[in-house]
């Protein structure tokens, strides 16, 4: 459904009734289309465990203590 502006502001309520019941509605301008009304979900991605393995390898030295070369630029 494609409305112009003043319609979607004098009839907002209902457009979002539709809008809920997963309608889109357009608001045009001068007939041209500037927005889309449409519903709003809030689906989380659903997160997927292990995705980057083998892409990264810890090297042994991590948690060695830095350099004194390296110290000085953080304390500096």
């Amino acid at each position: 459904m494609q409305v112009n502006i003043h319609e979607a502001k004098t009839n907002l309520s209902r457009l979002l009734s539709q809008v809920e019941k997963g309608e889109d509605i357009i608001i045009a301008k001068a007939g041209k289309p500037i927005a889309l009304l449409t519903k709003f979900t809030e689906e989380k991605p659903k997160r997927k465990l292990g995705r980057d393995a083998g892409l990264f390898e810890v090297p042994e030295d991590f948690d060695d203590p830095l350099s004194e070369d390296i110290l000085k630029n953080f304390e500096s």
